[in-house]
């Protein structure tokens, strides 16, 4: 079959380059469905209403991956049933996830590992004169 047929909608653009989608070979990713996860992502913005009450505690001059990028793609390959942060080491240089948090697939800089996220969803978190675990925070607010 080799009729040309349109997407019946348009895929945004990254780093504003347009973005196109063909099946000629080249650099292919895992799961382009992150793509369309991303252009609903973007209408509802909930990405960075996850991101904007947490606390960014790491040393700016070091931090190579910004919050949003970080919730992004863990929140993106959970949604495509990659549930294990250890399955970002295989998917940091994915080209349709790094497109969908906002990175160039061909000269953007691979995404974060699975020990920078496992840092991150393990990062103590302070609570009244208590230190517990993001996860046992997040686990204790879903109960009440």
């Amino acid at each position: 079959m080799t009729d040309n047929i349109a997407l019946p909608f348009d895929l945004p653009a990254v780093a504003r380059k347009k973005l196109t989608v063909d099946f000629d070979g080249g650099n292919q990713s895992a799961d382009a469905g992150v793509l369309l996860l991303r252009a609903a992502e973007q209408k509802v913005g909930i990405i960075d209403r996850l991101a904007a009450p947490l606390p960014d505690r790491r040393d700016p001059a070091r931090v190579r991956h910004k919050l949003t990028e970080i919730i992004g793609a863990r929140v993106i390959v959970i949604c495509c049933g990659w549930e294990d942060a250890i399955d970002h080491n295989h998917l940091r240089n994915d080209p349709a996830l790094k497109m969908a948090v906002g990175r160039c697939p061909e000269s953007g800089s691979a995404l974060a590992s699975q020990s920078t996220i496992t840092r991150f969803e393990n990062a103590p978190t302070k609570m009244p004169g208590i230190f517990m675990k993001t996860s046992t925070v997040s686990a204790a607010r879903r109960r009440t």
